[in-house]
């Protein structure tokens, strides 16, 4: 009876159609666009990719910043960007301006549904964590999974926008109950934040183990194409929520699938060491993704 008494407070929404509200106003950025098609184009080279990040002097930054952080641990310093470009790499490089141009896109989110500031220490937290345990596993280009961490609670952004008075409701109910705020949205909203997340990358057009991996991050064993990245992302989330780096609005650790940590295919004897690999990363990435 409870169940039926939440999910009939408002009407339901289509998420499709919540997304398709969201790509009027929230198109990938030129820069973004134009830096996609040169790395697309077999002439280019790292001065084109260099003189289009330019064009952006903060995220131009941003780049030094996080070219001369922990996360690469590079000798000596990085003081240009086509010197940043040759150390991250060009597909790395297309993943964190991806990062960077999406924060930029979610300014407007009421503060009294949630603290932006808090959400995005939480998904760098998991991009972080998604990062190591990648590293961990030994998978190729290691970036994605930071941008994938990062991006992997996008979908409840556009809930707080979209959606707010129903969000409000849902938050509402969660301060009553001990129910994870997923569960809720589910049941009140009809879909959560991970299926409007996957549904916003696909009609973006970015890559579908990307939006694979948001849209099944509660439950990685749904995943068909790309199970070990919904498994990574799904760990890492767990992860950032116990070391309480941020929140993006759950109050309790989601449960961990143990289908998911099979796939990772690695002994829990890693955990020490990859919590201590996401403190030590953790406040550079703070500084790279939030700093002027």
């Amino acid at each position: 009876m409870q169940e039926a008494t939440r999910a009939s407070s408002f009407t339901r929404r289509d998420p499709a159609l919540v997304v398709r509200s969201v790509i009027k106003v929230a198109s990938l950025p030129t820069l973004f666009v134009k830096l996609d098609e040169a790395i697309n184009s077999p002439r280019s080279t790292n001065k084109d990719f260099a003189r289009i990040i330019s064009e952006d002097m903060a995220l131009s930054a941003r780049l030094l910043r996080i070219a001369n952080s922990a996360l690469y641990n590079f000798p000596s310093k990085i003081d240009t960007v086509t010197h940043a470009i040759t150390v991250i790499g060009v597909s790395q490089l297309r993943d964190l301006v991806l990062a960077c141009s999406v924060i930029k896109m979610f300014d407007s989110v009421p503060e009294e549904l949630v603290s932006m500031e808090s959400f995005w220490r939480h998904s760098i937290a998991c991009g972080i964590a998604a990062r190591v345990l990648a590293a961990a596993r030994r998978e190729a280009n290691v970036e994605r999974f930071f941008v994938t961490g990062l991006l992997h609670d996008i979908g409840r952004l556009i809930m707080f926008l979209e959606l707010a008075k129903e969000m409000a409701e849902v938050i509402a109910e969660r301060e009553k109950s001990s129910e994870l705020l997923f569960k809720l949205e589910h049941e009140m909203l009809g879909f959560d934040h991970a299926k409007l997340g996957g549904l916003l990358l696909k009609a973006w057009q970015l890559p579908e183990r990307l939006e694979e991996a948001v849209t099944y991050h509660h439950h990685p064993h749904r995943a068909k194409k790309f199970p070990a990245d919904a498994a990574i992302i799904h760990i890492a989330d767990i992860l950032a929520n116990a070391l309480q780096l941020g929140s993006s609005g759950e109050k309790f650790v989601p449960p961990l699938s143990q289908e998911a940590w099979q796939a990772l295919d690695r002994s829990p004897d890693i955990l020490p060491g990859i919590v201590d690999q996401i403190n030590v990363q953790y406040a550079d990435a703070v500084n790279f993704v939030l700093g002027d």
